[in-house]
């Protein structure tokens, strides 16, 4: 009887990896059905899954590159930049607080304020392998910002129309307030064309902030190792953001550079973008089975507290901003 059920739940595994890899499974469903099977069963391969989640997620990041345009990401101009340096550095510092008062751990409090300072799970997908998080405060950081990235989707829209915002008001408001780029694209396309037009260039900036703050973070933990470190320690650098950033460029770059290729490589940038969703969701899953109850009744409810009340005052203040005009569309 114990063979049958090693067995299912060997098949199990396989067939929720394999549901993630075909992207039949999203990432915040992976992540949830990672963390039912952490809860129901013992975990077959549980160091080897650490491992592979620890450089898939990286992998991840780095194909995700190809989605992003920086051609656009300049025509967003100046103001976009400033909106968005105002509001990330904001943003982080509450979150920090916040995490400080309800006693987070200081990991996942991070995780938390960088991943709605800036864009959700691709930011903590980021920043994870900086700090060296381990499975608890990604899983916890990741399922709060998937929660409320899905509230906001549905949300904002019928909020926007309640205020009585306009088109732009609404892109650049979606571009600051949610989480990730998908939901901003998906709630300003529901509100209308014209807020569409503005809210993706300028979340494709706030995006890009997740290159100098992880590597400000690297710096920062530099300069903070411990006196007593062994001779020779050396925290690893995020070398993995350059190559997110070399696949921006060539995303951006290449279908100019190459006359007569252009819709041959955005199909190859859009399937390279997918992979790295697929990865994505498969690395959630492999983080959230790595976990175990008794790591998850330490977590709590506080970190999910932190992320309800950083977003609800992050995006209430940005509504404010824009509509007494100090932020224009």
């Amino acid at each position: 009887m114990a063979m049958r059920s090693s067995l299912t739940t060997r098949i199990f595994f396989f067939i929720a990896v394999a549901l993630g890899a075909t992207g039949l499974a999203s990432p915040p469903v992976s992540l949830a059905m990672g963390l039912a099977f952490a809860l129901l069963v013992e975990h077959p391969y549980a160091q080897q899954s650490r491992r592979a989640a620890h450089l898939l997620l990286q992998a991840s990041v780095v194909l995700l590159g190809f989605s992003m345009n920086l051609s656009a990401v300049l025509a967003a101009g100046r103001a976009g930049l400033v909106y968005s340096a105002i509001g990330i550095g904001c943003t982080l510092a509450l979150g920090l607080l916040l995490g400080r008062l309800f006693g987070v751990e200081r990991i996942a409090s991070t995780l938390i304020a960088g991943g709605t300072a800036i864009c959700g799970g691709s930011a903590i997908a980021a920043l994870g392998p900086v700090l060296e998080a381990d499975e608890e405060p990604m899983a916890v950081s990741l399922g709060a910002v998937f929660v409320l990235n899905s509230v906001a989707l549905f949300l904002f829209p019928a909020l926007g129309h309640w205020v009585g915002l306009s088109q732009a008001q609404f892109g650049v408001w979606a571009a600051l307030a949610i989480h990730d780029t998908s939901s901003v694209v998906g709630a300003a396309a529901r509100f209308g064309a014209g807020a569409l037009a503005i809210a993706v260039p300028i979340k494709l900036v706030r995006a890009l902030w997740i290159v100098p703050v992880c590597v400000g973070y690297a710096a920062l933990r530099r300069r903070n190792m411990p006196a007593g470190a062994k001779p020779g320690t050396r925290l690893p650098a995020p070398w993995f953001l350059l190559w997110f950033l070399l696949a921006a460029a060539v995303a951006t770059v290449a279908p100019g550079w190459l006359p007569g290729t252009g819709a041959r490589l955005h199909t190859a940038f859009a399937s390279l973008t997918w992979l790295g969703k697929a990865g994505l969701a498969v690395t959630l899953f492999l983080i959230g089975s790595s976990l175990n109850r008794k790591a998850l009744a330490a977590v709590g409810v506080w970190p999910l507290l932190q992320a309800v009340v950083l977003w609800i005052v992050s995006a209430s203040a940005s509504l404010a901003a824009i509509e007494h005009g100090w932020i224009h569309g």
